[in-house]
Formats: C-alpha cells, structure tokens, sequence
C-alpha cells in the first residue's frame, strides 16, 4: 500500500477591505448580484460575477424552479451566459456570495460540485486557470488561485480517450 495526500494553498483575508481593488470590485459585484436570484424555496440567493480573458464582466445568480432538479447554480448560469455571449473566451477570475435568507452570511461556501465539474470542464476546455473568490456578504473572504484544487480526483474527458 502506497499513502498518498491531497491539498492545496488559498489565500484567506479578514474582509473585502483587504483585497487588490479588481477583487474587491468583483467580490461587491457578487454580492449585489444576490439579490437578482431566483431562490423562494430555499431563500439561499447566491451571486456571481466573471472577468472574461477579454476584459469583458458577466454575472448570473441562481434560478430555483418547483421542479427542484430543474433550478441552476448561479456559477453555471454565469458560465453557460460567458460561453454563449462571448464564445472562445474563458473566464479568468469568478468572485461569488451567497445571501441566506434563513442564517449568517459570513463565512465563504465553496461551489456545490455539480458547478466544480463545470468549472473544471471550463478551466480544461480553455486551458485556462479560474480564480475564485468566495464569501458571504461579509466576513472572511477565500481566493482559490484554480477551480479544479476545489476537485480532487476528478472526472475529465481524458478519463474518456483511448
């Protein structure tokens, strides 16, 4: 038997105050952005925004439906916005909070892994490293320097090749 182990460095700040002012923009961009969600049954609104390669920013927020499998994360609206609005280009940074109706919004959540899948296809597909922001709507903020560190062990198409 051989052991192995897993992890990853991230950066960890006290407050918004204390990131580079592009984060910061982003990350008050976020948690903005949570209050266009679509969430009345859980009354978890999460927020997103993207910088684009190209300069470009997008946002998407999650959108819950009755059929509950039908809802989508707001990290998957945003990434599915990103490629049919500016197709080729890949996201390069995604700041996202999270308001919860129901309990404190200060810590940061991580992605569910449905949108880690995602982000790590998107990272693959563009050979491109995603950075990402989380937080609440206040409180400590987290800075992931790549999407897939939030996937260990992953799935990816060249599990599929021969």
């Amino acid at each position: 038997m051989k052991q192995m182990h897993y992890g990853f460095d991230y950066e960890v700040y006290d407050g918004i105050d204390q990131l580079a002012p592009q984060d910061a923009r982003l990350l008050a961009q976020a948690r903005e952005t949570t209050q266009i969600a679509y969430a009345p049954y859980s009354e978890f609104k999460v927020g997103a925004v993207a910088m684009l390669a190209n300069g470009k920013e997008m946002k998407g927020s999650n959108q819950e439906n009755a059929s509950y499998p039908v809802g989508i994360c707001a990290e998957r609206v945003l990434l599915s916005a990103a490629s049919s609005l500016c197709p080729g280009v890949p996201v390069t940074t995604l700041a996202i909070s999270y308001h919860n109706q129901h309990g404190a919004s200060d810590h940061p959540v991580s992605p569910c892994g449905l949108c880690r899948q995602s982000l790590l296809e998107h990272e693959t597909h563009f050979k491109t490293p995603i950075r990402i922001i989380i937080s609440g709507m206040e409180g400590k903020v987290y800075i992931i320097p790549e999407a897939s560190m939030l996937l260990p062990l992953s799935f990816t198409s060249n599990d599929m090749s021969l």
